[in-house]
Protein backbone atom coordinates (compact mmCIF):
# COMPACT_ATOMS: atom_id res chain seq x y z
CA UNK A 1 0.00 0.00 0.00
CA UNK A 2 1.60 3.43 -1.20
CA UNK A 3 2.40 5.74 2.10
CA UNK A 4 2.67 9.76 1.27
CA UNK A 5 6.19 11.45 2.27
CA UNK A 6 4.99 14.19 3.37
CA UNK A 7 1.35 15.10 5.10
CA UNK A 8 -0.16 17.99 6.68
CA UNK A 9 -3.23 17.44 9.63
CA UNK A 10 -4.35 17.14 12.72
CA UNK A 11 -2.06 14.13 13.86
CA UNK A 12 1.22 15.40 11.85
CA UNK A 13 0.47 18.76 13.90
CA UNK A 14 -0.12 16.90 17.34
CA UNK A 15 2.73 14.31 16.63
CA UNK A 16 5.36 17.83 15.96
CA UNK A 17 4.97 18.43 19.84
CA UNK A 18 6.08 15.00 20.49
CA UNK A 19 9.85 15.83 21.02
CA UNK A 20 9.46 19.67 22.60
CA UNK A 21 10.09 18.34 26.28
CA UNK A 22 13.77 17.51 25.21
CA UNK A 23 14.34 20.20 22.82
CA UNK A 24 13.40 23.27 24.65
CA UNK A 25 14.83 22.29 27.76
CA UNK A 26 18.36 22.13 26.01
CA UNK A 27 18.16 24.78 23.65
CA UNK A 28 17.37 27.40 26.13
CA UNK A 29 19.89 26.07 28.61
CA UNK A 30 22.67 26.19 26.29
CA UNK A 31 21.68 29.97 24.31
CA UNK A 32 21.40 31.39 28.20
CA UNK A 33 24.87 29.43 29.39
CA UNK A 34 26.53 30.78 26.38
CA UNK A 35 24.98 33.76 25.74
CA UNK A 36 25.23 33.20 22.03
CA UNK A 37 22.15 35.67 19.95
CA UNK A 38 19.27 32.83 20.03
CA UNK A 39 18.75 33.99 16.17
CA UNK A 40 21.49 31.58 15.08
CA UNK A 41 20.31 28.46 17.60
CA UNK A 42 16.55 29.03 16.34
CA UNK A 43 16.75 29.37 12.65
CA UNK A 44 19.71 26.53 12.24
CA UNK A 45 17.67 23.83 14.34
CA UNK A 46 14.82 25.16 12.00
CA UNK A 47 16.50 24.68 8.92
CA UNK A 48 17.69 21.12 9.89
CA UNK A 49 13.86 19.70 11.11
CA UNK A 50 12.97 21.01 7.73
CA UNK A 51 15.34 19.65 5.73
CA UNK A 52 15.47 16.01 7.97
CA UNK A 53 11.50 15.63 7.02
CA UNK A 54 11.72 16.36 3.38
CA UNK A 55 15.01 13.94 3.09
CA UNK A 56 13.66 10.73 4.89
CA UNK A 57 9.89 11.05 4.37
CA UNK A 58 9.34 9.80 8.00
CA UNK A 59 8.96 11.42 11.64
CA UNK A 60 12.31 11.74 11.88
CA UNK A 61 13.19 14.91 14.20
CA UNK A 62 16.30 15.88 15.18
CA UNK A 63 17.64 17.00 18.29
CA UNK A 64 20.67 19.01 20.18
CA UNK A 65 23.42 16.90 21.07
CA UNK A 66 22.60 16.00 24.70
CA UNK A 67 26.61 14.86 25.97
CA UNK A 68 28.28 18.48 23.91
CA UNK A 69 24.67 20.10 26.26
CA UNK A 70 25.35 18.63 28.99
CA UNK A 71 29.25 19.84 29.57
CA UNK A 72 28.69 23.18 28.02
CA UNK A 73 26.58 23.85 30.78
CA UNK A 74 28.61 22.03 33.42
CA UNK A 75 31.51 23.67 32.04
CA UNK A 76 30.28 27.10 31.18
CA UNK A 77 32.72 26.47 27.97
CA UNK A 78 31.59 29.77 25.56
CA UNK A 79 29.63 29.23 21.63
CA UNK A 80 33.27 29.19 19.92
CA UNK A 81 34.06 25.60 21.11
CA UNK A 82 30.45 24.30 20.99
CA UNK A 83 30.57 25.40 17.45
CA UNK A 84 34.33 23.91 16.80
CA UNK A 85 33.08 20.99 18.22
CA UNK A 86 30.22 20.29 16.34
CA UNK A 87 32.37 20.98 12.97
CA UNK A 88 34.65 18.48 14.26
CA UNK A 89 31.97 16.15 15.15
CA UNK A 90 30.57 16.48 11.60
CA UNK A 91 34.12 15.69 10.13
CA UNK A 92 34.52 12.41 12.01
CA UNK A 93 30.90 11.35 11.26
CA UNK A 94 31.37 11.66 7.48
CA UNK A 95 34.84 9.64 7.43
CA UNK A 96 32.65 6.53 9.66
CA UNK A 97 29.93 7.06 7.24
CA UNK A 98 32.01 7.09 3.67
CA UNK A 99 34.79 4.41 4.95
CA UNK A 100 31.90 1.90 6.03
CA UNK A 101 32.95 1.62 9.31
CA UNK A 102 29.61 2.34 10.85
CA UNK A 103 27.75 -0.67 8.74
CA UNK A 104 30.39 -2.85 10.08
CA UNK A 105 29.52 -1.51 13.40
CA UNK A 106 25.96 -1.90 13.05
CA UNK A 107 26.21 -5.65 11.92
CA UNK A 108 28.11 -6.15 14.65
CA UNK A 109 25.95 -4.82 17.74
CA UNK A 110 23.51 -7.16 18.44
CA UNK A 111 19.39 -6.18 18.24
CA UNK A 112 19.47 -6.70 21.94
CA UNK A 113 21.97 -4.21 22.90
CA UNK A 114 20.18 -1.62 21.35
CA UNK A 115 17.21 -2.42 23.19
CA UNK A 116 18.93 -2.23 25.90
CA UNK A 117 20.22 1.54 24.69
CA UNK A 118 16.27 2.13 23.76
CA UNK A 119 15.45 1.53 27.47
CA UNK A 120 18.12 3.48 29.09
CA UNK A 121 16.87 6.23 26.93
CA UNK A 122 13.48 5.94 28.62
CA UNK A 123 14.53 5.37 31.97
CA UNK A 124 16.83 8.93 31.67
CA UNK A 125 13.71 11.24 30.29
CA UNK A 126 11.33 9.81 32.42
CA UNK A 127 13.65 10.12 35.31
CA UNK A 128 14.19 13.92 34.25
CA UNK A 129 10.52 14.32 33.66
CA UNK A 130 9.24 13.27 36.82
CA UNK A 131 12.12 14.12 39.06
CA UNK A 132 12.61 17.85 37.60
CA UNK A 133 10.59 18.94 35.13
CA UNK A 134 6.86 18.21 36.95
CA UNK A 135 8.51 19.35 40.45
CA UNK A 136 9.48 22.47 39.25
CA UNK A 137 6.00 24.17 39.68
CA UNK A 138 4.96 23.05 43.08
CA UNK A 139 1.63 20.84 43.96
CA UNK A 140 -0.12 23.12 41.00
CA UNK A 141 2.34 21.47 38.40
CA UNK A 142 1.93 17.93 39.62
CA UNK A 143 -2.09 18.60 39.40
CA UNK A 144 -1.44 19.90 35.81
CA UNK A 145 0.89 17.20 34.98
CA UNK A 146 -1.95 14.29 36.00
CA UNK A 147 -4.79 15.72 34.14
CA UNK A 148 -2.42 16.43 31.19
CA UNK A 149 -1.75 12.23 31.30
CA UNK A 150 -5.28 11.49 31.90
CA UNK A 151 -5.89 13.54 29.01
CA UNK A 152 -3.23 11.14 26.58
CA UNK A 153 -4.51 7.80 28.09
CA UNK A 154 -7.88 8.76 27.59
CA UNK A 155 -6.75 9.98 23.93
CA UNK A 156 -4.53 7.06 22.82
CA UNK A 157 -5.20 6.36 19.28
CA UNK A 158 -7.68 9.11 18.60
CA UNK A 159 -6.99 10.71 14.89
CA UNK A 160 -9.82 13.16 15.00
CA UNK A 161 -8.85 14.38 18.43
CA UNK A 162 -4.79 13.99 19.02
CA UNK A 163 -4.21 13.70 22.69
CA UNK A 164 -0.61 16.25 21.61
CA UNK A 165 -2.86 18.93 20.55
CA UNK A 166 -5.57 18.82 23.60
CA UNK A 167 -2.29 18.80 26.26
CA UNK A 168 -0.68 21.97 25.07
CA UNK A 169 -3.97 23.53 24.62
CA UNK A 170 -4.16 22.85 28.21
CA UNK A 171 -0.77 24.38 28.78
CA UNK A 172 -1.63 27.80 27.00
CA UNK A 173 -5.01 27.68 28.73
CA UNK A 174 -2.96 27.44 31.64
CA UNK A 175 -0.53 29.88 30.98
CA UNK A 176 -2.96 32.61 30.07
CA UNK A 177 -5.05 31.99 33.20
CA UNK A 178 -1.92 32.39 35.30
CA UNK A 179 -1.57 35.63 33.75
CA UNK A 180 1.92 35.04 32.75
CA UNK A 181 1.80 35.82 29.34
CA UNK A 182 3.94 39.18 28.84
CA UNK A 183 2.26 40.49 25.68
CA UNK A 184 3.91 43.40 25.41
CA UNK A 185 7.59 42.72 25.11
CA UNK A 186 6.54 39.79 22.86
CA UNK A 187 5.02 42.40 20.32
CA UNK A 188 7.91 44.78 20.85
CA UNK A 189 10.11 42.23 20.27
CA UNK A 190 9.22 40.98 16.93
CA UNK A 191 11.44 41.81 14.24
CA UNK A 192 12.52 39.98 11.06
CA UNK A 193 16.31 38.92 11.69
CA UNK A 194 19.10 36.86 10.02
CA UNK A 195 21.50 34.53 11.63
CA UNK A 196 25.15 36.28 11.19
CA UNK A 197 27.07 34.18 9.52
CA UNK A 198 30.52 32.08 11.63
CA UNK A 199 33.50 30.32 10.87
CA UNK A 200 35.47 27.90 13.19
CA UNK A 201 39.56 28.58 14.19
CA UNK A 202 41.56 26.15 14.02
CA UNK A 203 41.55 26.31 17.47
CA UNK A 204 38.43 26.26 18.44
CA UNK A 205 37.54 22.85 16.41
CA UNK A 206 40.71 21.01 17.90
CA UNK A 207 39.37 21.85 21.58
CA UNK A 208 35.77 20.90 20.66
CA UNK A 209 37.19 17.77 19.26
CA UNK A 210 39.00 17.01 22.59
CA UNK A 211 36.34 18.26 24.50
CA UNK A 212 32.79 17.96 22.98
CA UNK A 213 33.16 15.85 20.09
CA UNK A 214 34.85 13.03 22.09
CA UNK A 215 32.23 12.38 24.86
CA UNK A 216 29.57 12.72 22.27
CA UNK A 217 30.64 10.49 19.82
CA UNK A 218 29.72 7.16 21.73
CA UNK A 219 26.20 8.52 22.64
CA UNK A 220 25.76 9.67 19.28
CA UNK A 221 26.91 6.59 17.57
CA UNK A 222 24.41 4.01 19.90
CA UNK A 223 21.90 6.09 20.20
CA UNK A 224 21.49 8.71 17.09
CA UNK A 225 22.71 6.03 14.58
CA UNK A 226 22.20 2.59 15.46
CA UNK A 227 18.85 2.71 17.66
CA UNK A 228 17.29 5.50 15.19
CA UNK A 229 17.86 3.01 12.51
CA UNK A 230 16.43 0.09 14.25
CA UNK A 231 13.48 2.20 15.28
CA UNK A 232 13.58 3.64 11.94
CA UNK A 233 13.24 0.04 10.34
CA UNK A 234 10.43 -1.13 13.31
CA UNK A 235 7.94 1.51 12.45
CA UNK A 236 8.65 1.89 8.98
CA UNK A 237 9.80 -0.74 7.31
CA UNK A 238 9.14 0.23 3.82
CA UNK A 239 11.69 3.10 3.82
CA UNK A 240 14.53 1.06 4.53
CA UNK A 241 16.84 3.56 6.76
CA UNK A 242 20.63 2.70 6.71
CA UNK A 243 22.41 4.15 9.29
CA UNK A 244 24.96 5.18 6.82
CA UNK A 245 22.29 7.35 4.81
CA UNK A 246 21.78 8.49 8.36
CA UNK A 247 25.81 9.29 9.48
CA UNK A 248 25.85 11.21 6.35
CA UNK A 249 22.89 13.31 7.14
CA UNK A 250 23.78 13.71 10.80
CA UNK A 251 27.29 14.92 9.46
CA UNK A 252 26.05 17.41 6.93
CA UNK A 253 23.79 19.80 9.48
CA UNK A 254 26.92 19.45 11.83
CA UNK A 255 28.94 21.47 8.57
CA UNK A 256 26.22 24.09 8.83
CA UNK A 257 25.31 24.51 12.08
CA UNK A 258 28.52 26.02 13.58
CA UNK A 259 28.49 28.41 10.00
CA UNK A 260 24.81 29.80 11.40
CA UNK A 261 26.15 30.33 14.69
CA UNK A 262 23.37 27.62 15.53
CA UNK A 263 23.61 24.46 18.23
CA UNK A 264 25.09 20.68 17.03
CA UNK A 265 22.13 18.52 16.25
CA UNK A 266 21.63 14.82 15.80
CA UNK A 267 18.91 11.95 15.43
CA UNK A 268 17.45 10.24 18.25
CA UNK A 269 15.30 7.30 18.44
CA UNK A 270 13.35 9.46 21.10
CA UNK A 271 12.07 12.45 19.20
CA UNK A 272 11.28 9.72 16.36
CA UNK A 273 9.36 7.75 19.11
CA UNK A 274 7.39 10.85 20.45
CA UNK A 275 6.13 11.86 17.25
CA UNK A 276 5.02 8.89 16.20
CA UNK A 277 2.86 8.16 19.82
CA UNK A 278 0.71 11.63 19.31
CA UNK A 279 0.20 10.55 15.97
CA UNK A 280 2.64 11.54 13.56
CA UNK A 281 3.51 8.86 10.38
CA UNK A 282 5.12 11.25 7.97
CA UNK A 283 7.93 13.69 7.58
CA UNK A 284 5.15 16.43 7.94
CA UNK A 285 5.37 16.52 11.80
CA UNK A 286 9.13 17.60 11.23
CA UNK A 287 8.23 19.95 8.44
CA UNK A 288 5.49 21.53 10.85
CA UNK A 289 7.96 21.04 13.89
CA UNK A 290 11.10 23.04 12.14
CA UNK A 291 8.96 25.46 10.37
CA UNK A 292 7.34 26.70 14.17
CA UNK A 293 11.51 26.84 14.94
CA UNK A 294 11.89 28.78 11.89
CA UNK A 295 9.10 31.55 12.42
CA UNK A 296 10.44 32.04 16.20
CA UNK A 297 13.74 32.31 14.61
CA UNK A 298 13.13 34.88 12.06
CA UNK A 299 10.77 36.81 13.80
CA UNK A 300 10.97 36.32 17.28
CA UNK A 301 14.38 35.53 18.43
CA UNK A 302 14.25 39.07 20.54
CA UNK A 303 11.35 38.17 22.70
CA UNK A 304 12.60 34.32 22.71
CA UNK A 305 13.74 34.23 26.86
CA UNK A 306 10.12 36.03 27.17
CA UNK A 307 8.20 33.31 25.12
CA UNK A 308 9.44 30.68 26.66
CA UNK A 309 9.31 31.56 30.53
CA UNK A 310 5.53 31.41 30.12
CA UNK A 311 4.78 27.91 29.32
CA UNK A 312 4.33 24.80 32.15
CA UNK A 313 7.48 22.49 32.74
CA UNK A 314 4.86 20.18 33.76
CA UNK A 315 3.23 20.03 30.50
CA UNK A 316 6.60 19.55 28.66
CA UNK A 317 6.94 16.73 31.55
CA UNK A 318 3.75 14.81 30.33
CA UNK A 319 5.29 14.69 26.75
CA UNK A 320 8.50 13.72 28.06
CA UNK A 321 6.93 10.25 29.72
CA UNK A 322 5.03 9.16 26.73
CA UNK A 323 8.35 9.50 24.71
CA UNK A 324 10.10 7.43 27.00
CA UNK A 325 7.33 4.66 27.46
CA UNK A 326 7.46 4.52 24.20
CA UNK A 327 11.08 3.82 23.69
CA UNK A 328 11.04 1.64 26.59
CA UNK A 329 8.19 -0.39 24.91
CA UNK A 330 10.59 -1.70 22.35
CA UNK A 331 11.95 -4.17 24.45
CA UNK A 332 9.12 -6.30 24.27
CA UNK A 333 10.70 -7.72 20.85
CA UNK A 334 13.48 -9.56 23.16
CA UNK A 335 11.25 -10.72 25.89
CA UNK A 336 10.06 -14.05 24.53
CA UNK A 337 13.95 -15.37 25.02
CA UNK A 338 15.50 -14.89 28.10
CA UNK A 339 19.29 -14.47 27.09
CA UNK A 340 17.97 -11.17 25.39
CA UNK A 341 16.03 -9.62 27.79
CA UNK A 342 18.99 -10.53 30.51
CA UNK A 343 21.48 -8.17 27.73
CA UNK A 344 18.74 -5.51 27.34
CA UNK A 345 17.96 -5.33 30.85
CA UNK A 346 21.31 -5.06 31.69
CA UNK A 347 22.42 -2.91 29.27
CA UNK A 348 19.56 0.09 29.87
CA UNK A 349 20.21 0.02 33.69
CA UNK A 350 23.88 0.44 32.52
CA UNK A 351 22.67 3.18 30.13
CA UNK A 352 20.78 4.97 32.53
CA UNK A 353 22.31 5.02 35.24
CA UNK A 354 26.86 4.31 34.99
CA UNK A 355 28.82 7.19 33.30
CA UNK A 356 29.59 6.60 29.57
CA UNK A 357 26.54 3.91 30.32
CA UNK A 358 25.57 3.97 26.41
CA UNK A 359 29.13 2.89 25.36
CA UNK A 360 29.12 -0.15 28.15
CA UNK A 361 25.78 -1.12 27.48
CA UNK A 362 27.17 -1.48 23.62
CA UNK A 363 30.16 -3.41 24.32
CA UNK A 364 28.66 -5.56 27.37
CA UNK A 365 25.79 -6.53 25.50
CA UNK A 366 28.13 -7.25 22.78
CA UNK A 367 29.93 -9.69 25.25
CA UNK A 368 27.31 -11.14 27.04
CA UNK A 369 25.59 -11.80 23.16
CA UNK A 370 29.04 -13.80 22.27
CA UNK A 371 28.83 -15.55 25.51
CA UNK A 372 25.48 -16.61 25.64
CA UNK A 373 26.08 -18.35 21.98
CA UNK A 374 28.78 -20.17 23.60
CA UNK A 375 27.17 -21.40 26.64
CA UNK A 376 25.27 -24.88 26.29
CA UNK A 377 21.67 -23.69 26.65
CA UNK A 378 20.83 -25.79 30.49
CA UNK A 379 23.83 -23.67 32.05
CA UNK A 380 21.55 -20.14 31.67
Amino acid sequence: MWKPRISFNRNELAGAFGDIGTDLPLIVGIIQSTKMDPVGPLVGFGVAQLLTGLVYGIPMPVQPLKAMAVIVLAQKLPANVLWGGGLAIAIVMLILSASGILDWLCRLIPRSAIRGVQFGLGLQLASLALKDYIPREGPLGWLLAFVGAGIVILLIGNRRLPAALVVVALGLVWTVFQGKVPFSSIIQGIEFRLPTLHTVSWEDLWTGFLLLSLPQLPLSMSNSLFATTAVANDLFPERRITVRKLGVTYSLMNFVQPLLGGIPTCHGCGGMAGHCFFGARTGGSVVIYGSIWLVVGLFFSKAFSDLVQVFPTSILGVILVFEAITLMRFIKDVAPNREELFIALSGGLLAALVPYGYVWAILIGIALHHLFRLLPRREW
